[in-house]
Formats: C-alpha cells, structure tokens, sequence
C-alpha cells in the first residue's frame, strides 16, 4: 500500500528520533519527503539516502528554528523544492527542558516557545499559499499538556498552546480543505527523552501506562501517517493521544 503516491511532505526536526520514524514511514508510503533539520546535517543526510536506497524521494533542507527567521527561511526552501502544492506538513520540531518553576530562566521559557510554538505558527503562515485542498498539517503535542509529568510546566505550556493553535487552524483552514490535527505521545524512546534512559525512568513510565513497554518512534509515526493518509480524510481539529494509555 502507497497512499501517499504523488504527494510531497516535510517534516520538521527528522533527523532524529520522531522526525526520523515519520520522514522514513511516510517515504514509504510513496511521499516526496523534505527531511528538516536545526544544526545536524550528516543526521538528515544519513535519512535521506535510507529513503532514496529504498527507491523513495527525499532532500535534506536545514533551517534554525529558534532563529526569529528559521520558519519564514524554511519555508522559502520548500517552496522551492515542491513548487505549488505542500500535502503534508509534520511540524515535530521541538525542544524540551526539565526544570522546577524555581529553576526556569527567562532564557528557556523564551526559548521553548520559540521553537515549540513560534516557529510552526509561522511555518504555517509562510506555506498557507501551498496548502491546498486536502493538504494535511500534524502538530506534534504531548502528554505533559494535559497531565502533570516531572518538572516540564514550561516546556507543557507550549504543547498545550500547540493543542489550541490545532482547533483554530483547523477552523480558519477547513474552508479550504486543509485538515489540522496533533499528535500526543508519552514517554517516547528517543534521545530528548530522559525519563526513558534510565531503570527508575522506565518503571515510572510503565506505573502510569495500561500498555506494559517503553514507546518506540515508529510508534508514534503511525499515527502521524495515518492522520497524513486519507484514511483520516474526516479528522481534523483532533489531537489524538498516542501514549499507550498513560495517565487514564
């Protein structure tokens, strides 16, 4: 099965961890996909020639998103690269900090929400002219915006203005056929996660979950494809949780 034979996507942060599981799910399902990365170029090449060994498309793009200018250079890139028409936007690109309210600085609360809710926000802006009807957008959320989870409530405060930015995007983008939906993983095995690193990390993480592992990323980029496909041609405005029952 290729559904998604003939379309072009990006995902954002895919040299590693999510990013990576999706750009690699969604290439093949038959995708053009445009991997982004921040700073590490090598990771992002070393995905893009997996696709293309496989027989898919791919192309590395970089941009810094914590820049001011990172979303608005970004999307010039792309718009380059795929022309007219963007069918699937995965903005994954994150930065997580875990630190006690007394321990935030002005500094990483700045910086969370400029990465984390800043720059899709004007990713999105920058690229509307490409999202045509039946375009997909996937926010990545988390479960820390509805459940407390360890010392993250900065880095939970841009996740849930992640999950509202999804229901006003996907009201003002529906008209044109656009579909804007999240998903929230929980403790995802991935080099941001260190909860998930370590014996006392993992048995927490199994307490607050029905299913009894540790989530991979290929997890997680199931759900983002399905939610990319046409299979989910009538879900929008959705954040689907994507957390192996945690916290119920």
């Amino acid at each position: 099965m290729t559904p998604c034979n003939g379309k072009t996507a990006l995902v954002t942060g895919a040299s590693r961890g999510i990013g990576r599981a999706t750009a690699l799910a969604l290439a093949k399902a038959g995708a053009q996909v445009l991997v982004h990365y921040g700073h590490n170029a090598a990771e992002a090449r070393s995905v893009t020639d997996q696709i293309k060994a496989a027989g898919g498309r791919a192309e590395a793009v970089g941009a810094d998103l914590a820049d001011p200018q990172g979303a608005h250079n970004l999307a010039a890139r792309v718009r380059e690269v795929v022309g007219g028409r963007l069918d699937i936007l995965v903005a994954n690109a994150g930065i997580s900090k875990a630190a006690t309210i007394e321990e935030t600085t002005p500094e990483d609360f700045d910086a969370l929400f400029a990465v984390n809710v800043r720059a899709p926000f004007f990713l999105i802006q920058q690229l509307l002219p490409i999202l045509k009807e039946g375009s997909s957008v996937i926010f990545t959320s988390s479960l820390a915006a509805h459940a407390a989870v360890g010392n993250l409530s900065a880095y939970a405060a841009t996740k849930g203005a992640i999950d509202t930015l999804v229901k006003h995007f996907a009201f003002i983008l529906g008209p044109k056929g656009v579909r804007v939906n999240a998903v929230a993983p929980g403790v995802v095995e991935t080099d941001m996660s260190n909860l998930a690193k370590t014996d006392a990390g993992r048995d927490l993480t199994l307490g607050m979950q029905a299913l009894k592992r540790v989530a991979q990323p290929d997890d997680i980029a199931s759900a983002i494809a399905f939610l990319a496909s046409d299979a989910a041609r009538w879900v929008s405005g959705d954040t689907l949780r994507v957390d192996g029952g945690s916290k119920l």
